[in-house]
């Protein structure tokens, strides 16, 4: 899956969604400091106390930059709001270099902070840490699966549980499933394909997966919905109904306000 959006690396040229294969599941190491960078300039730290983790989680801590339009920073905005995050972690907009140069200029301030003489391209969404202004990480599926791991987002606590653990390889996989299908799928077959399956599945199932809200349902409706077209849904009552009924949610018409 395309997880960012790039800038130039002189924060001259407009942003856009960049196209890129489908994420890896495996955690790889973020490249140290004075490193080269990794390939498609990929940094990926985690939050979290375990073993993957490198960064303590803590409220107010942490800073999202987000790019307007683009699929990725809508995810990560509609689940902040499911999270209830939006007041502990702070999210940016940037709209290109003419239209928020000071943002575009703190992002460089931090990819230059994680990686000496850092030359390459900007890249959003980007999770940065802003005890050390440095990116923690640019990797889409790792800073949703982090945003969890935040004070406030446990079991118990009311909130939906976006990543139970237990289905955590089938969100994945049809996460997967989204982006060959629907999201780069290059012919209309193959996505109506995956349209006529998806709307099967939601004859037994409130939501993507089950009955509860979950990851799942975020990847879903935004590749849905990104999809542009509004006859694309015609033909699929159920998922028409399943992108309406989600749209009302406030976290999700909250997200699509803000991004």
């Amino acid at each position: 899956m395309p997880e960012t959006v790039s800038l130039s690396p002189t924060v001259a040229a407009s942003h856009h969604c960049a196209s890129a294969s489908p994420a890896a599941g495996a955690l790889v190491a973020a490249t140290p400091r004075g490193a080269a960078p990794s390939r498609g300039h990929r940094i990926r730290s985690r939050i979290g106390v375990g073993p993957a983790g490198g960064f303590y989680p803590a409220p107010h801590r942490y800073q999202l930059y987000l790019s307007e339009g683009c699929p990725r920073s809508l995810r990560i905005s509609i689940t902040l709001g499911l999270l209830g995050l939006r007041d502990s972690v702070t999210s940016t907009l940037l709209t290109g270099p003419s239209g928020t140069p000071d943002a575009c200029a703190a992002l460089r301030a931090a990819y230059e902070a994680t990686w000496h003489h850092y030359d390459g391209p900007l890249t959003a969404p980007a999770l940065c840490d802003r005890w050390s202004g440095r990116v923690v990480s640019n990797h889409t599926p790792d800073i949703l699966r982090d945003l969890g791991e935040l004070p406030g987002c446990r079991d118990g606590n009311g909130l939906p549980r976006l990543h139970p653990p237990l289905l955590a390889a089938d969100i994945d996989t049809f996460r997967v499933f989204l982006d060959r299908n629907l999201i780069m799928a290059t012919g209309s077959t193959a996505r109506s394909a995956a349209l006529d399956a998806l709307d099967r599945q939601l004859a037994s199932h409130k939501h993507a997966l089950g009955d509860e809200l979950m990851a799942a349902d975020v990847d879903l409706w935004v590749a849905l919905t990104s999809l542009g077209m509004e006859d694309v849904l015609s033909p699929y009552g159920r998922l028409r109904d399943y992108v309406r009924r989600l749209g009302t949610h406030p976290a999700f018409h909250e997200a699509v306000r803000r991004v």
